[in-house]
């Protein structure tokens, strides 16, 4: 209760302290350092099997709002935690260095959507998820049109708009649909509970279900999820890259996509059940959506000279590569989706810090301006060729290893099905996307470091960003190094749901 408590009570510290500055900053930092420490302070448990629950309140009979911590929703948690630290400390060098108007409202969303991102990720049932899941895209709203402009206004009405559409449209009727099959005395479902093998199994066996209806519950949830940017639900994506870089990184890398993949593999394996899945064919379908996503996503990205847009859509290409993953349903592939979260969430913040610190140093957001600038900004700039590789999949990047474990799960697909077409095509979509990726990094990094200055940069030189800005995105990189030598405890997690999903 800590780990979601820290962040409110930082809320309320943030927003009191607004006519001081550098204290405001300081409760931004602290309640983020502490929030990490609750939320590690759990992972000793977990490791040992221990059962950490705690149940808040009972909106109704059979409907708690009850937190249980197991390894999957440890892994979302650290990474959300860990990551709000440097983009805490960007953040206070961006908004300083351009003058940024509203930073106390800024700072102040910023705890509640943590808040909300750790209630995902330790709820014990779909109706938390839900509640939870709602908060973050209301808690963010402020952040996606922070500038207040007309185009912000419009891009945050495109952002809340899909996001709410798809939740209650889909999701909440797939919640309320599922806890109707609880109900009774001889349910269809046994718990709205998260359940290792999924709520249906007794259900389907005792045929009191028909799959159909399954099926049609996990098209429900899949595109209720509408955090996972699964095409055609994507646009709020793109849209929402109007916000200052701060928020883009934190939508892309620590909370908000994070909880829509998230949501995907935890639905996926303890709702639907990998088992009652692989048994009725029930999600081929989203295998190849989640294929074409990753291949239309990353064209658009190839012809965006907007660098956040091409992140964006890099994004958007990323996060199908989790669902993909998902959707072969075998342990391994799990294993892969889960590991994807954490390399794709180091990788992408610091493209993003990248592209920020450009535009605070030189105030550039076009690819086709930068030439020449990695020898103005080298820090910057290396970082982002270093977040780029781990995108590609190039060692010793850690990108490269959730594509191996990615790889290894399509092998198992294999030989559990015996059919090799659905392998075929994954494996097709993974050659094709990482060339794409190639063609649309490399000629960035190509053009910050051989090609010449630009004459605007030879008659206005400038330097780096200020200094914590780039100490963020510097920490960042060394993560994305770091753990391709080091992941234990991300392997540790990703393996603990591998046996959960065996």
């Amino acid at each position: 209760m800590l780990a979601l408590g820290v962040p409110v009570i930082g809320f309320v510290l943030v927003a009191m302290s607004g006519r001081v500055p550098n204290l405001r900053e300081t409760f931004t930092l602290l309640t983020a350092l502490v929030t990490f420490a609750c939320v590690a302070a759990l992972y000793p448990a977990v490791m040992r099997g221990e059962e950490v629950r705690f149940a808040l309140l009972e909106v109704m009979p059979g409907v708690p709002l009850s937190f249980r911590v197991e390894p999957l929703g440890m892994v979302y948690a650290l990474v959300a935690t860990l990551l709000w630290i440097p983009n805490s400390l960007y953040s206070i060098g961006y908004m300083r260095a351009n003058h940024e108007k509203n930073q106390t409202r800024f700072y102040a969303c910023y705890p509640l959507a943590i808040a909300s991102a750790v209630g995902i990720a330790f709820a014990d049932n779909i109706f938390t998820m839900f509640v939870f899941y709602e908060t973050l895209t209301l808690s963010t709203f402020p952040l996606v049109t922070h500038k207040g402009t007309t185009d912000a206004m419009r891009s945050g009405r495109v952002y809340l708009g899909i996001l709410l559409t798809t939740s209650v449209c889909f999701q909440l009727f797939a919640v309320l649909w599922i806890y109707v099959l609880s109900l009774g005395s001889s349910p269809a479902v046994e718990s709205i509970n998260f359940t290792v093998g999924g709520v249906f199994r007794d259900g389907l066996a005792g045929n009191r279900i028909d799959p159909g209806i399954v099926g049609l519950l996990f098209f429900l949830y899949i595109y209720g999820i509408g955090k996972a940017a699964l095409m055609p639900v994507h646009r709020w994506l793109p849209a929402a890259m109007v916000a200052p870089t701060p928020v883009s990184a934190f939508l892309h890398a620590v909370a908000v996509v994070k909880a829509g993949v998230f949501c995907v593999i935890k639905v996926t394996v303890y709702v639907f059940g990998v088992g009652t899945m692989q048994q009725y064919g029930l999600g081929n379908w989203l295998l190849y959506m989640a294929g074409a996503t990753i291949i239309v996503a990353s064209l658009i990205a190839a012809f965006q000279d907007n660098l956040k847009k091409r992140l964006a859509y890099s994004t958007i290409s990323q996060l199908s590569y989790v669902v993909m993953a998902t959707a072969l349903l075998t342990p391994l592939s799990i294993m892969a989706a889960t590991f994807h979260i954490v390399a794709h969430a180091f990788g992408k913040i610091t493209l993003f810090f990248a592209a920020g610190s450009v535009y605070t140093a030189a105030h550039k957001t076009q690819v086709s301006q930068l030439d020449g600038i990695g020898r103005r900004m080298p820090a910057t700039m290396i970082a982002f060729t270093i977040g780029a590789l781990s995108m590609i999949g190039v060692p010793p990047a850690v990108g490269f290893i959730s594509k191996w474990y990615l790889i290894r799960g399509v092998m198992e697909r294999g030989e559990i099905s015996g059919t090799h077409l659905d392998e075929i095509f994954v494996l097709v979509v993974i050659a094709a996307s990482t060339l794409l990726n190639a063609s649309y990094f490399l000629p960035i990094i190509y053009r910050a470091f051989f090609k010449p200055l630009s004459d605007e940069d030879q008659k206005h030189p400038h330097g780096e960003a200020p200094m914590p800005i780039v100490y963020a995105l510097c920490f960042t990189a060394a993560l994305t190094l770091l753990f391709f030598f080091w992941n234990k405890p991300a392997t540790d997690l990703a393996e603990m749901v591998r046996r959960a999903v065996s």
